[in-house]
């Protein structure tokens, strides 16, 4: 299912490739997400032409709506959605970690309150197995206990010991499914920000031999270095020939970071979300289009860009399609924005082939962030976001 075509002479970064059901794809990957069975603004057909092949959907919102029986008319997600593409799921585990009002945590499994009709469910791991049977999901993700930052041991442990009990449950399920089912099954690591917690469940999770796995629990309001720190301890002693999974970071300095220490794959909500809110990221930093200093600029969001958005239009009308409250506008930055993450991975595997990752890395972060501060330092001498 994965194979490594080339190792960064400097560091852990690699390329490789992932074959699915539904196609093989190139990691380092990042992944659109698609939560309710829809990349929010765009259509199926341009989230391909953006270079992707792997989107993200959640089990816990589609599970609830449009729920399985529907799902199950359509042959699954695939068929549904017309996503031709691969389709990893979410077990709903972060879901329900950010829904803690409405849950309760059990050995069994995870007790919840719908958050659209008040409704009671129980998700065990064998039943997330089977829910995302139903979908087709060319890659699904065990059930796990996902766990806030700075959340004390005793709590910390208890959620090491239940994923590991439900990633063997959700394991067994996967492997005795006796149809011609093609998804590849991914347990999580925890173990919070306690380093022999996260030695003690990479441990367990990699016993199970699964074909992939991902590191959880990060990107939950943890400082970045600390990201940092707990990202390269967990990749490094995860099998090197399995694909490795970063859940939840979508920025180019966390992703650049996981991409450093070996981990292949990542998905987030950010681009698409800061793109419905006039944020645009590029080489030279976020810009925030609502700014009064674009008012009459006659650039690309960025030039050296090659989507439509950047081809097509000028900051100037894109501020204006958001100060006169015009779908278009948060449509046309989320584009931007996804080929933006799509052409950073691009350039990543392009360094790691040539051995130049870290220097390519420091680089691109230089030049970012003085953007950023750049950008900023625009935004103060026209007056903010004017009218």
């Amino acid at each position: 299912m994965f194979s490594i075509h080339h190792q960064d002479a400097g560091c852990a970064a690699r390329t490789g490739e992932l074959v699915l059901a539904h196609g093989a794809l190139r990691t380092p990957a990042f992944m659109p997400v698609g939560t309710a069975g829809s990349v929010k603004g765009l259509e199926p057909r341009q989230v391909a032409e953006l270079g992707f092949r792997l989107i993200l959907g959640n089990t816990y919102h589609l599970y609830l709506r449009p729920g399985l029986e529907v799902l199950e008319g359509f042959g699954g997600l695939h068929g549904f959605t017309g996503w031709p593409h691969n389709i990893l799921t979410d077990s709903g585990g972060f879901q329900v970690f950010s829904l803690s009002r409405l849950r309760k945590m059990r050995d069994d499994g995870v007790e919840f309150q719908s958050h659209i009709d008040g409704s009671r469910h129980l998700l065990t791991p064998e039943k997330v197995v089977e829910i995302q049977r139903v979908f087709g999901s060319d890659i699904q993700m065990a059930l796990d206990y996902c766990t806030g930052f700075e959340v004390d041991r005793a709590e910390a442990e208890r959620a090491v010991r239940i994923t590991t009990d439900w990633a063997k449950r959700a394991a067994e399920a996967w492997r005795a499914i006796e149809t011609g089912y093609q998804g590849r099954l991914f347990p999580i690591v925890q173990g919070n920000f306690y380093h022999d917690l996260r030695r003690e469940s990479a441990s367990a999770i990699c016993e199970l031999d699964l074909p992939g796995i991902a590191i959880g629990g990060l990107s939950v309001g943890e400082p970045f270095e600390v990201f940092a720190e707990f990202v390269a301890e967990t990749a490094a002693v995860l099998p090197r020939e399995k694909p490795r999974y970063v859940m939840g970071i979508g920025t180019a300095e966390y992703v650049l970071t996981a991409i450093e220490h070996g981990v292949d794959m990542f998905d987030c909500v950010f681009p698409t979300r800061a793109g419905r809110n006039g944020l645009a990221f590029t080489d030279r930093g976020r810009v925030v289009l609502k700014h009064a200093a674009h008012v009459n600029s006659h650039e690309a969001i960025e030039p050296e860009c090659d989507c439509e958005t950047c081809r097509t239009y000028s900051r100037s009308y894109l501020r204006h399609l958001f100060k006169a409250g015009e779908l278009l506008g948060p449509v046309l930055v989320s584009r931007h924005n996804l080929r933006f993450m799509s052409r950073v991975v691009e350039r990543a595997r392009e360094a790691i082939e040539r051995d130049v990752f870290p220097s390519f890395k420091q680089a691109f972060l230089e030049r970012y962030n003085a953007g950023s501060q750049e950008n900023e330092r625009r935004f103060e001498l026209h007056g903010g976001l004017g009218e």
